[in-house]
C-alpha cells in the first residue's frame, strides 16, 4: 500500500463523512472516486489506494444518509408521529371516524350538506400530509411558516365550515326541504372538490412554478404595501418574513368565525328536530374550537419555537375534541334508536320493528324556523367579520411589544380565555332555556341516574356475556396501544420478556389506561347494554327457531 501524508490520511478520513454531503447518486466506489476526481472534490492523488475499509465504509454511510433523508421526506408532516403533538394528532382520528358513523345515523335526520361537511374534513387531514413533507423536504420549514401551502391547506378546513353551517341552516329554514331536498342541490358538494383539487394541483406544481418558502398564499392578494405599513403612526414594529398573509389571515378567522356559526346552528337544531341531544354536540365542539385558538394563537405571536407547546396543545384539544363530538353523536343516535343490531352484517331478517320505526322517524319532517336575514346577508356578515378581523390582527399587532415577546403565559391566557367565555355564554343560554346551563351527559339509567350492574344484569345471561365481552375488549386492545405508545416515546418496540424496564414500562402504560377507563364506566356500561341484544341474538340464541 502507498503510504498517505497526513493531509491524505485526515481526507481519507474524512471520506465518509463527506459521502454524507454528496448526491445520493455519488457512491464512493472506486467507480464513484474518479467521479469525484472529476468535479475537483479531492485530489487526484489521494485517491490512488484508499484502503478497501475506508470505500466500505463510505458505501455505508452514503446508503444509510440516503435511506434516511427518503425516510424523512415521507414522514417528515408529522416528525414520524415521535412527538407529543404527532401522537395525539394520531390518536384524534379513530374518535373522528366514530363520530362521522354516529352522525351518520338515518334516524338522527342529520342535513345531508352538513353531514357532507364533517366528512370533508378528512379531505383537510389528508392534505396536510403532502403539504407538510414538501414544507419539511424543499423548504426545511414546518407547515406553518410556509404560507402558501399553509393557506391553501386551511382553505379545505374553512370549506368544511361553510358546508356545515349552509346545510344546517338550510334544513331549519327551507320549508320545502323535507320534500324536496336542498335548493343547492350538488353544487356546494362540486364547489367543495374543486377546492379540494386545485390545492392537489398547487401542492404538485408550486415549487415548479417558483413558490418560495414564504411566497404568499394567492400571492399575497390585499397586503398592504411595506412602505405603507411602516407609514402607519400606530406601527412600532416591523413583520418577520413569516408573517401570516392577509389571505391566510382571512382563512384562520373565517374558520373560527364559522365554526361558531356552526356551534349556534346546531344548539338551534335542536328545536328542529325536537332532540335536546343536539344541544350536547354544540357543547362537544367546545374544545374543538380551543384547537383553533390555539393554532391562530401559536400565529399572532409568529410561530416561535419556544411556544411549541401551542403545537401539542392544539393537537391534545383535537383529541379531546373528536372524543367529545364522538360521544355526543353517539348519544344523539342512541336516543333515535341506534343499537348494536345495526352493526350485524347477517341479521336473521332484514326487517324489525326497531328498523321500521327509525325509517319512519327519520322520515319525519323538520320544525321549520323563521329566519330574519337570508343566505345573502349572513354571506355578508361572515365576510365583513372574516376581512375586518384579518387586517386588525396582521396590521393591529405591530402597534404592541406582546406579539413579539414569546410571552407563553399570555398565550396560555388567549388559548383558555375566549373559550371559556364561549362556554359562559352556551352555560347561561342553557340556563335560560332550560333552567339548567350544563350538566355531565348521562348514558342512560332510570330518570337520568346513570347506568349500574343491575341495569345489565337485567339481561340475564347475555347482559353478563355482553359486559365481559366489553371488558375482554378492553384489554384486548390494552397491550398493543401500551406497546405503540412506548414506541412512539422511545423510538423501540418494547422487549417484554428480556428487558426489566420495558416490562414495567407497558405494565404502566396498562394501569394507567385502567385507571382511566374506570372513570368512564357509565359508557362501559352502556357499551355492554347496547351490545346485550346484539350477544342475545346472535350467540345465545343463534341457533334458535326464527320467529314466523
Amino acid at each position: 500500500m502507498v503510504k498517505l501524508s497526513s493531509a491524505g490520511l485526515a481526507a481519507a478520513v474524512m471520506l465518509p463523512t463527506c459521502a454524507a454531503f454528496a448526491p445520493a447518486s455519488s457512491y464512493l466506489t472506486n467507480t464513484g472516486m474518479k467521479s469525484l476526481v472529476a468535479t475537483n472534490m479531492i485530489p487526484a492523488e489521494l485517491v490512488t489506494e484508499v484502503p478497501a475499509a475506508l470505500l466500505s465504509a463510505a458505501d455505508v454511510a452514503t446508503n444509510t444518509a440516503t435511506a434516511a433523508a427518503s425516510s424523512t421526506n415521507l414522514l417528515s408532516f408529522s416528525d414520524q408521529g415521535q412527538n407529543l403533538a404527532g401522537i395525539f394528532f394520531q390518536a384524534s382520528l379513530l374518535p373522528y371516524l366514530g363520530f362521522l358513523y354516529f352522525l351518520s345515523f338515518r334516524g338522527n335526520r342529520t342535513p345531508n350538506l352538513g353531514n357532507f361537511g364533517w366528512q370533508y374534513l378528512l379531505l383537510f387531514v389528508l392534505g396536510t400530509i403532502p403539504s407538510g413533507i414538501i414544507t419539511k423536504s424543499v423548504y426545511g420549514l414546518s407547515l406553518a411558516n410556509v404560507d402558501w401551502l399553509h393557506g391553501g391547506a386551511e382553505a379545505l378546513l374553512t370549506m368544511t365550515n361553510v358546508l356545515i353551517v349552509l346545510g344546517f341552516r338550510e334544513a331549519m329554514t327551507n320549508p320545502s326541504y323535507s320534500e324536496n331536498g336542498s335548493k343547492y342541490g350538488n353544487t356546494p358538494k362540486f364547489v367543495a372538490g374543486g377546492i379540494a383539487l386545485a390545492f392537489a394541483a398547487t401542492c404538485a406544481l408550486g415549487t415548479k412554478l417558483g413558490f418560495e418558502g414564504h411566497s404568499a398564499f394567492l400571492y399575497g392578494i390585499g397586503n398592504l404595501p411595506v412602505d405603507t405599513v411602516t407609514s402607519l403612526p400606530f406601527v412600532m414594529h416591523s413583520e418577520p418574513e413569516n408573517a401570516l398573509s392577509i389571505p391566510t389571515w382571512a382563512i384562520h378567522c373565517s374558520s373560527v368565525i364559522e365554526f361558531l356559526f356552526a356551534m349556534d346552528i346546531i344548539w338551534k337544531f335542536s328545536e328542529t328536530t325536537g332532540n335536546e341531544k343536539w344541544k350536547g354536540l354544540t357543547w362537544g365542539m367546545l374544545p374543538l374550537h380551543a384547537s383553533g385558538i390555539c393554532a391562530c394563537t401559536y400565529h399572532f405571536f409568529y410561530n416561535p419555537s419556544s411556544l411549541q407547546f401551542l403545537v401539542e396543545l392544539q393537537a391534545f384539544f383535537t383529541l379531546l375534541g373528536n372524543l367529545t363530538v364522538a360521544i355526543a353523536a353517539y348519544r344523539i343516535a342512541d336516543s333515535n334508536g341506534w343499537n348494536l343490531r345495526e352493526l350485524n352484517p347477517f341479521p336473521k331478517s332484514e326487517v324489525s320493528p326497531e328498523g321500521i320505526a327509525i325509517d319512519e322517524a327519520a322520515a319525519l319532517p323538520y320544525n321549520v324556523m323563521e329566519t330574519s336575514e337570508s343566505e345573502l346577508v349572513l354571506a355578508g356578515k361572515l365576510a365583513a367579520l372574516t376581512i375586518g378581523s384579518s387586517y386588525i390582527i396582521k396590521y393591529g399587532e405591530l402597534a404592541f411589544d406582546l406579539p413579539f415577546s414569546e410571552n407563553g403565559v399570555a398565550a396560555g391566557a388567549m388559548v383558555f380565555g375566549f373559550p371559556a367565555i364561549t362556554a359562559f355564554l352556551y352555560y347561561n343560554r342553557g340556563k335560560e332555556e332550560t333552567g339548567e346551563g350544563f350538566s355531565l351527559p348521562s348514558f342512560g339509567g332510570k330518570d337520568g341516574e346513570g347506568l349500574s350492574m343491575a341495569d345489565v344484569k337485567k339481561f340475564g345471561v347475555s347482559g353478563t356475556l355482553a359486559y365481559v365481552l366489553t371488558e375482554l375488549a378492553f384489554w384486548a386492545v390494552a397491550f398493543p396501544v401500551a406497546s405503540t405508545a412506548l414506541y412512539q416515546t422511545t423510538g423501540h418496540w418494547p422487549d417484554v420478556f428480556n428487558d426489566n424496564s420495558d416490562r414495567a414500562a407497558v405494565l404502566a402504560f396498562i394501569f394507567t389506561g385502567a385507571n382511566i377507563a374506570r372513570l368512564l364506566v357509565p359508557l362501559r356500561l352502556g357499551a355492554a347494554l347496547a351490545l346485550a341484544p346484539w350477544v342475545d341474538e346472535n350467540i345465545i340464541n343463534r341457533g334458535g327457531a326464527s320467529e314466523e
